[in-house]
């Protein structure tokens, strides 16, 4: 049976793995970029369908040009790595989809661009632009400049993260798996799961090793979480090899389909929830923790106990229940060493005797989600 909600999917983001472009060794692999290329080149003709590609690739395809024989594991040869091979891979699909006629646009990100609200909408106005000009943006966390802090960790999660940023009708996961098994696809006895309704559907799957690629940082789990994410989202997910790449494109029963589990949002909210490293800590009193998380409201002064880690105006914070349980999260307005004197006060005592400035909200609802 065919899947509508691929067929009928007009805006999708395509997620692709360092082992389906690269070789054992590193280095990309031209016949398997131009492979690629071909099924979305065909699956974008006639100009009903935009493409959004998500490539990993970069750090593997620096690691021949610079001698690595392996991915390293410090950063800062990553970043290296990363900065040698982004030129390359990009370089190579512009290559690619030149002979279809199709032009192509670097987009790096780091999760920092996207949580914060006029990143986040430079990224999807950039984005949409692109597309609206006929181009394929190439998609690709910024890897030369990104820390620890300020990763998304993995590009699937990035995938489902873009898939709502440009609120994309579909998300398809490409990589060395052709789908999501009950168990090790490598041993006897297991089979692919061909749809998941819901969370449901996969509990107690043991998906911890599969997928694993020797030059990557992903695996099934990060791709069932990317799925998990992109559903909730709105968006069905198609989880599969990069060789059946055509047969996903047309609707065929191939890989794992994973049905919407939520609703459509056009806020960023999702990207605070999943792409932020909270960089500090508010504790807040029961009432509080009542007003934000199931009253709607902004968090203030006056419901705040404690302050904890080294942290900037604008910067992502964990809002903690008096038990230290995180129950939401959201952008602060006050810089860490501010807040201390500002404990337990009302917005209006404060702007009287701080001043005008001082008559907001610590964090405000609208960055703020709850988790």
């Amino acid at each position: 049976m065919t899947r509508t909600g691929v067929t009928d999917a007009r805006r999708i983001v395509v997620k692709v793995g360092s082992s389906s472009l690269t070789t054992a060794a590193g280095g990309l692999d031209a016949d398997r970029v131009d492979a690629l290329v071909d099924v979305l080149a065909k699956a974008r003709s006639g100009g009903e369908r935009e493409i959004v590609l998500v490539s990993s690739g970069a750090i593997a395809a620096g690691l021949a040009p610079l001698g690595l024989r392996r991915r390293p594991r410090d950063l800062a040869r990553q970043q290296a790595a990363a900065s040698v091979g982004q030129g390359l891979l990009v370089a190579r699909y512009t290559a690619s989809f030149a002979r279809y006629g199709v032009r192509v646009g670097q987009v790096l990100l780091t999760s920092d661009d996207t949580s914060r609200r006029a990143h986040y909408r430079n990224a999807y106005r950039t984005l949409d632009q692109l597309l609206d000009m006929g181009a394929v943006p190439v998609v690709n966390e910024n890897d030369t400049v990104a820390t620890d802090e300020i990763r998304f960790g993995d590009n699937d999660r990035l995938a489902a993260l873009v898939a709502h940023l440009v609120r994309a009708d579909l998300l398809v996961l490409l990589s060395d798996v052709d789908g999501l098994y009950d168990g090790d696809p490598s041993k006897p006895g297991t089979s692919r799961i061909p749809e998941v309704q819901g969370p449901e559907d996969i509990e107690g799957v043991s998906i911890g090793s599969a997928g694993k690629a020797g030059v990557g940082t992903g695996g099934m789990v990060t791709k069932v979480e990317a799925a998990r994410i992109a559903a909730a989202a709105g968006i069905p997910v198609v989880l599969t090899s990069a060789s059946q790449a055509a047969d996903a494109f047309a609707g065929r029963a191939t890989g794992t389909y994973f049905h919407p589990t939520g609703r459509r949002s056009a806020d960023r909210l999702l990207w605070l929830a999943h792409a932020s490293t909270p960089q500090g800590s508010l504790t807040l009193d029961d009432g509080a923790v009542l007003a934000v998380t199931e009253r709607g409201k902004s968090l203030l002064p006056a419901g705040i106990a404690a302050v904890e880690g080294e942290f900037s105006a604008g910067d992502p914070v964990e809002l903690r229940d008096t038990e230290g349980r995180a129950v939401a999260r959201g952008l602060v307005n006050f810089d860490a060493r501010e807040i201390p004197r500002l404990l337990g006060r009302s917005t209006r005592d404060l702007a009287r005797e701080l001043g005008p400035a001082y008559e907001r909200e610590i964090v405000h609802r609208d960055d703020l989600v709850v988790l």
